[in-house]
């Protein structure tokens, strides 16, 4: 589904709720009193501006005696629900039996904390709508459900040891966001490295990466810069990316020495 057929699937809904709304002669801040949102939200959904949860579409299809018909547009909403390239991502990700992932700026997203990714996207120019900020974030976090997939992918991450330093969001996110890749680091099937800024070699110096081997054996890559996010599927260029990820982590601090490393970062920022 591409981003303009997600827009027009959220159009749509939102003109059959207030179809139903208007049938059943309730107002748009009576039918929120009546499923526990606000008038404002009513309206952003009905206008197509905003997304309705599972919750809002159940309650709203009970109080309309719509018959279940605002209800089984769930799906249709979940699938518009996410940025295409965040859906393509994910779907990927969650096909992969071995994920490394490569972070020279900030924290890889799949390690991020909702209030860190947040602080991220509230960042972002041009700036986003707080609607488009929220939306961006559930995306995000909705790709961490591949640390508890099964059976577990093997999950590799470097990142630089400016990411953990960086105070993105403030310290309090900040900390937080560290604590949570301790967490995460010791899982068995995760390893995260630090790559210190002191290193004098690094392959990584071309920007970050991501390489994705799926199940039927194949690799992928990808890369974001700017504008754009590419999928690599080249064997070729994979063979490159592969070759640098290697060597990345063999420059990079053991995953033990990374979480001692962080650690240390943490106790730094208490």
């Amino acid at each position: 589904m591409e981003d303009e057929e997600a827009e027009a699937v959220l159009r749509a809904v939102g003109r059959q709720i207030k179809v139903w709304r208007e049938a059943a002669g309730l107002r748009q801040a009576e039918l929120g009193a009546a499923i526990g949102y606000s008038e404002e939200m009513v309206s952003a959904v009905e206008r197509g501006r905003r997304i309705p949860k599972p919750d809002f579409l159940e309650k709203a299809d009970e109080v309309l005696t719509a018959g279940g018909k605002l209800a089984f547009m769930k799906e249709d909403v979940e699938r518009a629900r996410y940025p295409k390239k965040v859906r393509d991502l994910a779907k990927l990700e969650g096909e992969a039996v071995e994920l490394g992932a490569y972070a020279n700026h900030n924290m890889h997203g799949l390690l991020q904390t909702a209030e860190y990714a947040r602080a991220l996207f509230a960042m972002r120019r041009p700036a986003y709508p707080e609607d488009e900020i929220e939306r961006q974030v559930a995306a995000r976090v909705a790709r961490h459900s591949v640390f508890e997939r099964v059976p577990l992918p093997e999950l590799t991450f470097v990142l630089e040891e400016v990411t953990l330093r960086r105070p993105i969001g403030g310290r309090m996110v900040l900390r937080q966001q560290l604590e949570r890749l301790l967490e995460i680091g010791k899982l068995r099937h995760v390893a995260i490295q630090v790559m210190p800024t002191d290193r004098e070699d690094h392959a990584g110096m071309g920007g970050s990466l991501q390489l994705l081997k799926l199940r039927d054996g194949k690799t992928l890559g990808h890369s974001e810069a700017q504008l754009h996010s590419r999928l690599i599927s080249d064997p070729r260029e994979v063979q490159i990316l592969e070759m640098r990820y290697g060597m990345i982590r063999a420059q990079a601090l053991t995953p033990r020495e990374s979480l001692a490393f962080i650690d240390k970062v943490l106790g730094e920022k208490a």
